[in-house]
């Protein structure tokens, strides 16, 4: 370590070692969680709903949207969010688990059913009525709750792959979910413009436009107009990261020569002598290098590097104060008693690990899909479990599926249970399917 490091570096050093930590985002969103709940079942709950039904005002001359602090949060913040899982699953088809069809048929039939079968055991305790709305509530996997715990088990590189190829067809559907049964009555005139910069976008994108700052203004005027319209901005954001370029402007072999043609001037110039200032011609061929960096990554990678940090540590623990502070009043049993409680906890809890399991052995004894050799199907049911942990995006279509506030902290609330009983459960699965593998 250098004898002079700056003394900020050194102040720093302990909160950067927790950042980069792969249970970093985990701990601060449920630290958040608990925080709102504490808040929320305190004598400061007032200064807790007033807070959240702040108005704010974004505007430009005539025009401008106001809405409240919790909307701001789910409807705007949350689709940076979205953003983000859209460019997961583009890289994730083009060159992550779900780009080689026979390796991607286990977790998507694993995934298929994680979707159906907490759907269906909702239905059963909701078959009609206003609480028919919430049946996507139990389909959602939070990737970072669910990844989180998994590592703290020693499980295979596979187990690990099947889990994030499954949270990820999971997204996919519970964002076709939201499109398409969670969308208000459409205002076609505003989708017709949010349709029209989408194919801008894809211009951009084929014209070889690969500055970030052009995407986000189109990608601004998209969300405004899918606000508009009806359809939820979550769309939007998803479909504004399929246009985003996933091509490096300069291929490996030439990323290569060029710079070691740089830094063949570098060292014949002179190298950097200590922390010294830069002379011009050094100063000259490090930018060089810089932008030769800038051409050899993707703008989709790139960006999806950039927002993670973001998502992670600013957006979604904000997203869990807002969203995870349920009034626990009066009586539990009622509550879990509750049918749209009972739904989502059932749902998540029996629902997401018998269908992960059902479907997937199903897969391979019909032969559509192979189990990886270093797993097996009591790992598959672990995984399941923490699969039911819908947490982010269970909380998120509640607050879409019941606009009555009554009802959305009911199905929270079943979501916090079945969450917390799905983690518990699956990590005592775990903990006995992986004791072979602990030294």
């Amino acid at each position: 370590m250098p004898t002079d490091q700056a003394l900020i570096d050194r102040l720093l050093r302990p909160l950067k070692t927790f950042l980069m930590h792969k249970l970093a985002g985990a701990c601060l969103l449920l630290a958040m969680a608990i925080v709102a709940l504490i808040w929320a079942n305190s004598a400061f709950y007032p200064y807790y709903y007033d807070w959240l039904h702040i108005k704010a005002t974004l505007a430009l001359g005539e025009y401008g949207l106001s809405k409240t602090i919790g909307h701001w949060i789910n409807d705007g913040l949350m689709g940076i969010f979205f953003f983000v899982v859209g460019l997961e699953i583009k890289r994730e088809f083009l060159a992550g688990e779900l780009a080689n069809p026979r390796q991607a048929a286990f977790p998507i039939f694993a995934a298929i059913g994680g979707m159906v079968m907490p759907a269906l055991i909702y239905l059963l305790f909701n078959p009609s009525g206003e609480a028919f709305r919430g049946w996507g509530i139990p389909m959602a996997t939070d990737i970072a709750f669910a990844l989180g715990i998994l590592a703290l088990f020693p499980v295979s590189v596979s187990l690990k792959v099947f889990l994030t190829a499954l949270a990820i067809v999971d997204d996919i559907g519970a964002i076709i979910v939201v499109a398409i049964f969670y969308t208000d009555a459409i205002a076609l005139q505003s989708l017709v413009i949010g349709g029209l910069f989408l194919l801008f976008s894809i211009g951009s994108n084929i014209a070889g436009v690969r500055n970030p700052v052009v995407y986000f203004l189109i990608g601004f005027v998209v969300w405004v107009a899918f606000l508009k319209s009806g359809v939820h901005a979550t769309l939007a954001a998803v479909l504004m990261a399929f246009t985003i370029p996933s091509r490096t402007h300069i291929d490996g072999q030439e990323f290569c020569e060029q710079t070691e043609e740089l830094l063949h001037r570098l060292r014949k110039t002179g190298l950097p002598q200590g922390r010294l200032l830069l002379s011009s011609e050094q100063h000259t061929i490090v930018h060089s290098m810089e932008q030769m960096s800038e051409q050899a990554i993707a703008p989709l990678q790139e960006l999806e590097h950039a927002l993670m940090p973001v998502v992670t540590f600013v957006i979604l623990p904000l997203f869990a104060l807002a969203n995870a502070g349920v009034v626990f009043a009066g009586d539990m049993s009622a509550l879990i008693a509750n049918p749209i409680a009972s739904g989502i906890i059932f749902g998540l809890a029996v629902g997401k690990p018998l269908g992960i399991w059902l479907f997937s052995y199903l897969a391979v004894k019909i032969g559509a899909a192979e189990l990886p050799q270093d797993l097996n199907f009591s790992q598959v049911v672990g995984v399941g479990l923490l699969a039911g942990i819908g947490f982010t995006m269970a909380l998120f279509i509640s607050t879409l599926a019941f606009p009555d506030e009554s009802l959305a902290e009911v199905a929270k609330a079943g979501v916090l249970l079945g969450s917390l009983t799905s983690a518990l459960i699956g990590c005592s699965v775990l903990y006995f399917s992986t004791r072979s593998s602990r030294p």
